[in-house]
């Protein structure tokens, strides 16, 4: 029996990329990387071209079971003007439907959907971390732009037959991350103190490994047809629980002090961070006993084995 053709956009991208990897190594699959820029790729698989801005520019998908959909206008803090949701509606959703549209009418089984869990909320809060059944409550651009392309596709999925699984990761992590996860790295390797030892939070993150296992258990696991889930890497963490695991990954140790959190925020809407400030403070969990159950998922690496990785990336890229 031959192998399913997948085919993964934005496999230029952080989860694109790690994905194709896991694809090709693992023998079960036929993957096929869809990017923007062909030139800036190098795999042993098949490259076609997609542009999410250019809806007249579909790639060929005779033959593939799977689509595998990561390309999107990626989330920017404190980005949340008008004009750029008008910008992630465009990329996000509008682009989106092409693209399953096209994928329904060339024969495609399945579509699988990288959301996020800002369609959850911003925040969970008293203990109850976000579930599946939980009502929407996007609140910035980006994330309207994703709970809006998952409606779109279960529309699309109920007119044409086509198999729609929607993910939600929160932060991701690994290898290659970037933005505010890769200053944090910074910041702890320089050993500065820092003030906030008095954070009580929980958060949920995913590894990159984890994340990648998941979407190959989504790929041919039947029951995850016309499903959303949510994932993480089952083991939350408060931020001063983060910043120690990041140090010891570095062989380090990290200094806290117990600013209270009210000062923190005070001064970090001074300073114009009160959004960064909200995340470092305030919970965000998620509940996978969805993923786990309808689908037999456990998380294959360790969040200490992750965060080593990770760091051990950090340092060799310097």
């Amino acid at each position: 029996m031959s192998s399913p053709v997948v085919l993964v956009t934005g496999a230029s991208g952080m989860v694109g990329k790690a994905l194709i990897s896991k694809l090709l190594a693992s023998n079960d699959f036929s993957p096929i990387a869809a990017v923007r820029d062909i030139s800036n790729i190098k795999v042993d698989c098949p490259v076609v071209y997609f542009d999410l801005e250019k809806s007249n520019c579909m790639p060929d998908l005779t033959g593939v079971e799977v689509v595998v959909h990561t390309a999107a206008r990626v989330h920017v803090m404190d980005d949340d003007s008008l004009d750029t949701l008008s910008d992630y509606r465009r990329l996000n959703v509008q682009g989106t439907i092409e693209l399953a549209i096209h994928a329904a009418k060339l024969g495609v089984k399945r579509f699988i959907f990288l959301s996020s869990i800002k369609v959850n909320g911003e925040r969970s809060f008293s203990d109850k971390p976000f579930t599946e059944a939980d009502e929407a409550n996007p609140i910035d651009p980006y994330a309207r732009s994703k709970y809006e392309a998952e409606t779109a596709l279960v529309r699309i999925g109920a007119e044409y037959g086509l198999e729609i699984v929607i993910i939600r990761p929160p932060l991701i992590y690994g290898p290659g991350v970037k933005a505010n996860f890769y200053r944090m790295l910074s910041i702890v390797e320089i050993g500065l103190p820092l003030p906030f030892g008095c954070i009580n939070n929980r958060r949920s993150f995913i590894a990159i490994d984890n994340l990648v296992s998941f979407i190959c258990e989504c790929i041919h696991n039947r029951a995850a047809a016309d499903q959303l889930f949510l994932v993480s890497d089952d083991h939350d963490l408060s931020t001063p629980e983060l910043l120690v695991l990041i140090a010891s990954s570095f062989n380090k140790g990290v200094i806290l002090y117990p600013v209270p959190m009210i000062l923190l925020k005070m001064l970090a809407s001074a300073l114009g961070k009160k959004n960064l400030m909200e995340r470092l403070c305030d919970c965000l969990q998620v509940d996978i006993t969805k993923s786990k159950n309808v689908l037999g998922w456990e998380p294959q690496v360790s969040v200490t084995d992750a965060f080593r990785q990770t760091v051990k990336h950090y340092i060799r890229s310097k």
